[in-house]
C-alpha cells in the first residue's frame, strides 16, 4: 500500500470543505406565516338587579312585656352582745370608804333569727323571728365598806389608846400630844413605848 504525500492530504481536505459548503448553500428555509384566529368575545347582557319591594301590610312588633320580679326569702342568724349589769352592796366588814369587787361582770350573748326578703337579689324586707339568750350575762357585784374607823389604836386593848403622832401615859412625864389612862394591854406592837417593864401591860 502506497502512502499519500502531504500535498495529497491537504488537497483532499480542501475538497471536503468545499463540498460541505455547497451542501449548506442548497438548504433553503421556507417559513409560512401562521394565521392567527381571534376569538370573538360576545358581551354578556347586563342583568338587572331585582329590588325587593317591601310589603305594605308589614305589622309593627309589639313591645316586650317586662319579666315579673324574682322574690325569695331566706332565714339568717346573727349574734349580739348583752351588756352586764352592775350591783353595789354594803359590807360592814370593810372599812368605810373602801370598795372591793366581789364578782366580775361578764357580757352575755344572744342569738337572733331573721327572715329576710330579696327582690331581684336586693334585700327589701327583714323580720325578726326569734331571739334566744345563748349565754346569760354575769352581774358585777362591788362591795362598799361601811365599818366606821376606830379612833383607838388596834395594838392596845383595855383602854382606848388614841391614834396620834405620840401617846404617853396620863399623869406621867411624857409630853404627848395625846395621853391614855391605864392600864392598857399590849396585843400588837408597843409603838408608843407604854410598857416600860415589858410585861405586856402599859401605864400601870
Amino acid at each position: 500500500m502506497r502512502r499519500l504525500g502531504a500535498g495529497a492530504i491537504v488537497a483532499i481536505a480542501l475538497s471536503s470543505v468545499l463540498a460541505l459548503c455547497l451542501i449548506l448553500s442548497t438548504v433553503v428555509a421556507v417559513v409560512s406565516p401562521a394565521n392567527e384566529e381571534t376569538a370573538a368575545i360576545r358581551p354578556q347582557p347586563a342583568v338587572a338587579a331585582e329590588s325587593a319591594t317591601p310589603s305594605s301590610n308589614t305589622e309593627a312588633r309589639s313591645p316586650a312585656v317586662g319579666q315579673p320580679p324574682t322574690v325569695e326569702t331566706r332565714t339568717v342568724t346573727a349574734t349580739e352582745s348583752i351588756p352586764f349589769e352592775a350591783k353595789a352592796v354594803d359590807d360592814p366588814s370593810l372599812a368605810a370608804g373602801t370598795t372591793e369587787v366581789r364578782t366580775a361582770g361578764v357580757a352575755g350573748v344572744k342569738t337572733l333569727t331573721y327572715e329576710i326578703t330579696l327582690t331581684n337579689g336586693v334585700q327589701t324586707g327583714k323580720k325578726l323571728l326569734a331571739e334566744v339568750i345563748t349565754t346569760a350575762p354575769t352581774t358585777e357585784v362591788t362591795a362598799h365598806g361601811t365599818k366606821a374607823l376606830s379612833p383607838c389604836d388596834p395594838n392596845y386593848t383595855g383602854a382606848c389608846v388614841p391614834i396620834a403622832s405620840d401617846v404617853d401615859c396620863a399623869g406621867g412625864t411624857g409630853n404627848g400630844p395625846a395621853y391614855v389612862k391605864g392600864p392598857v394591854k399590849v396585843v400588837g406592837s408597843d409603838i408608843y413605848d407604854l410598857d416600860n417593864d415589858n410585861d405586856d401591860i402599859g401605864c400601870e
